[in-house]
């Protein structure tokens, strides 16, 4: 075991996201990223996809010992859902109060806008490879035996071949 003394866990690339972005959203928007990911848990499917969270505004302190105030949660929605959002607030505010493991939201200010993630375009269709092309992909992969590791090599060199003019 002396080569494998730098062996390191494998960590998921969600949570090294999470630890760079956590910080920044902390700052700018006052929120954190789990209560974002978690939304739909917390509200949710029926207000999850026309709601989404978009920041904690804090009151400001002008003392330190100014007593504790809690956060505004200003939350984005879609068009009727504002009504639904509205009748549910207090609900809500528990919900995310119990997340968070405190009572951090006193209030909820709703915002219109479209909160619905953009469609992503399916790409158009690659171009069938030449036949010289075809020929050199195979004998780059030919020596791969694993099939499916093969099949994967070939999507790829395809892309690759198609993407160039």
């Amino acid at each position: 075991m002396a080569g494998n003394e730098h062996r390191s866990n494998p960590v998921a690339v969600s949570d090294l996201v999470t630890g760079i972005l956590d910080p920044v959203m902390r700052k700018r928007a006052g929120i954190s990223v789990e209560l974002v990911q978690s939304w739909s848990e917390i509200v949710g499917n029926r207000l999850a996809g026309s709601t989404r969270p978009e920041k904690l505004a804090w009151p400001r302190r002008m003392h330190e010992d100014d007593p504790f105030e809690p956060a505004t949660l200003v939350i984005a929605c879609e068009g009727a859902s504002a009504l639904r959002l509205q009748h549910e607030t207090g609900e809500v505010i528990g919900r995310v109060n119990a997340f968070l493991g405190f009572a951090a939201v006193g209030r909820i200010r709703i915002v219109q806008k479209p909160v619905a993630q953009a469609q992503k375009q399916k790409a158009p269709p690659r171009r069938a490879l030449t036949g010289g092309e075809n020929e050199r992909l195979s004998r780059l992969i030919e020596s791969i035996e694993d099939e499916g590791l093969r099949n994967s090599l070939r999507d790829l060199g395809a892309s690759v071949f198609c993407a160039r003019k």
